[in-house]
């Protein structure tokens, strides 16, 4: 037996780490959602726990509480979990896998003596199925005790425990924005525009997950500035602008976006860019225009 955990709200992720970690033989005690309805869900997808609608001292029979809420509702459970165990919850340890948030969220149990932390996986949850996690990255961050309870639990997920600054938790939560929601954006866009061009959908998604690949690869494998294409990287602001006139007819999002993507890009692809994230907004604007005027030639 690794562990008793009890796990407060069950969603896609509580539900998924919980069945992994029953899977590697952690005991599961309360298992805690709005409702009757969805906690017996949970627990039917977990494979056990004991079903609950309501948070009560029920939960202090386990050593470890994963919170697994929403960002906005964490808070309020650690308050929450204050007030009914208050000294009981001395040695325990509360983490939550909120993003976003880090270990200061769960102050009001820290307050009674539990080790909080946070411990994020980098992975998305479709709800469905469980995806695989070995491999992937897990934020933590914390109390030692927390990191250390918090970093066996990736281990036997076989994912990478990476620590990182609690302070900086809502900046890699906007990575990971980044790298998930808003590529998922810049594709359906994408997408749109090429079937505005003729294609049909199916058409479209296939010949843009094609290149977005081949992309992708060419960063992992070469580096960010000797994937970068297009008109942009080549300094050709004609073909930028022809792009800019094309959208005019369309929602101004497109040209916005477009137009904020070209400058980002200009920021952090081009050669001439070493060191312009350390400097003020006002400085990095001019920085733009001068690596646009400068910008080499040549790649594609």
């Amino acid at each position: 037996m690794r562990g008793a955990l009890a796990i407060i709200g069950a969603g896609r992720v509580g539900r998924a780490l919980g069945r992994r970690l029953h899977e590697l033989d952690w005991k599961i005690g309360a298992v805690i959602t709005q409702s009757d309805a969805s906690a017996r869900k949970a627990v039917r997808f977990i494979g056990a726990g004991k079903a609950r609608a309501t948070l009560s001292r029920e939960v202090l029979a386990s050593r470890l509480i994963l919170i697994c809420t929403a960002d906005d509702a964490v808070v309020k459970i650690a308050a929450e979990l204050a007030r009914i165990g208050a000294e009981e919850l001395r040695g325990k340890v509360v983490l939550h896998t909120s993003g976003a948030l880090n270990s200061s969220a769960l102050k009001a149990v820290r307050n009674w003596g539990a080790a909080v932390g946070s411990m994020h996986p980098l992975q998305s949850f479709s709800g469905v199925a469980i995806p695989p996690l070995e491999g992937k990255v897990f934020a933590i961050e914390g109390d030692p005790a927390a990191i250390g309870l918090a970093r066996q639990i990736v281990r036997a997920l076989g994912g990478l425990p990476v620590q990182i600054a609690g302070s900086s938790k809502a900046l890699y939560h906007a990575a990971a924005a980044f790298a998930a929601g808003h590529v998922l954006a810049i594709e359906e866009t994408s997408t749109r525009l090429l079937m505005l061009a003729g294609m049909k959908r199916g058409e479209a998604v296939r010949a843009l997950l094609q290149l977005t690949r081949q992309v992708l690869e060419n960063f992992e494998r070469l580096g960010p500035r000797a994937a970068w294409t297009g008109p942009l990287a080549r300094g050709d602001y004609g073909v930028v602008a022809a792009h800019l006139a094309a959208m005019k007819r369309l929602p101004r999002e497109f040209s916005n976006a477009y137009a904020a993507l070209n400058s980002l890009a200009t920021l952090v692809l081009s050669p001439a860019s070493a060191g312009i994230l350390t400097a003020s907004n006002g400085d990095a604007r001019n920085k733009i225009s001068l690596v646009k005027s400068r910008s080499p030639g040549g790649k594609g």
